[in-house]
């Protein structure tokens, strides 16, 4: 049966970049991961990708994770390139369960399943290119994750231990931080408290991964705005056994992944779901720029 999106929140969102090359580069290479995936709860009414100048070469891709992919090449003294994501989703959270197995139950379920498709626990219960192993984070979450403790409850009480004892300070760090540093600090954004919280459930058996996405601008009447909402946004998600499957936590803002937040891709840390990255040739210094907005609308 076709499902009803009437009682939906329906956003519009616009992510707007711009690149600039100086005096410009003979071929630039470029990696978009702006197109928003299939999630549970969320339904892609429009999207468009708008690139100017129109590259020589464009070639869209579903990546190795959750996660869709546009390769753009340009040719010929490339300046500047805009990138223009424009999209309107329907956004209607399934329930938060009740209750979870434990985490002794979790683990042991994680390492029973055989499929290695990109949903598969198998990929997101090991080391990523970011998100190393680290002795420090492992004890300091230990207290968190007893065996037999449920494990949505343990993953929650995990979350709003990063919210509590970390400061938000986009100054603190930068993409190239990594866990272990912004650990030791106890400050970052969200990236950094994503993988921390990454870091952390993996040492002990937990499938966990990277979301990036974004969040509601502008909060309803009488509700705290969001932190991080003025850029692409991150959270983890983790999977709670094979009934549950994925479910998001957003430690920035100590809540779970619900209304407010939008599923671009899902990743095993930001390396796999960066918004762009690429190379150039040539002797320029690639500046970037960008602009995020997300409104909520009225249904068409």
């Amino acid at each position: 049966m076709r499902r009803s999106w009437a009682s939906a929140m329906i956003y519009r969102i616009s992510h707007q970049t711009r690149l600039s090359y100086g005096n410009g580069v003979p071929v630039a290479r470029l990696n978009v991961r702006l197109a928003p995936v299939e999630w549970p709860g969320q339904q892609i009414l429009e999207q468009e990708l708008v690139i100017t100048p129109q590259p020589v070469e464009r070639i869209d891709t579903a990546g190795p994770y959750v996660v869709n992919v546009s390769t753009l090449i340009f040719r010929g003294g490339v300046r500047e390139v805009r990138v223009e994501n424009t999209m309107r989703i329907a956004v209607t959270p399934p329930a938060m369960p009740v209750g979870s197995p434990t985490i002794a139950a979790t683990r042991d379920a994680a390492m029973l399943v055989r499929e290695l498709g990109p949903l598969s626990p198998a990929p997101y219960l090991f080391a990523s290119r970011i998100a190393v192993p680290d002795a420090d984070i492992a004890d300091w979450a230990a207290p968190f994750l007893d065996p037999d403790r449920p494990v949505l409850e343990a993953v929650q009480a995990l979350s709003s231990a990063i919210h509590g004892q970390f400061a938000y300070d986009s100054r603190a760090t930068d993409s190239t931080t990594s866990p272990a540093e912004a650990f030791a600090a106890k400050r970052g954004v969200c990236q950094d408290f994503a993988h921390v919280m990454i870091v952390a459930l993996r040492a002990h058996g937990i499938p966990a991964s990277y979301i990036s996405g974004y969040l509601r601008t502008l909060p309803p009447p009488g509700q705290e705005r969001l932190v991080g909402a003025d850029a692409m946004h991150a959270w983890a998600a983790v999977w709670c056994g094979p009934e549950l499957g994925w479910i998001g936590l957003d430690p920035t803002n100590d809540c779970p992944a619900r209304e407010s937040h939008v599923v671009v891709a899902m990743g095993r840390d930001y390396a796999d779901v960066s918004p762009i990255d690429g190379v150039f040739t040539g002797s320029a210094i690639q500046t970037m720029a960008f602009s995020v907005d997300v409104r909520e609308v009225e249904p068409a």
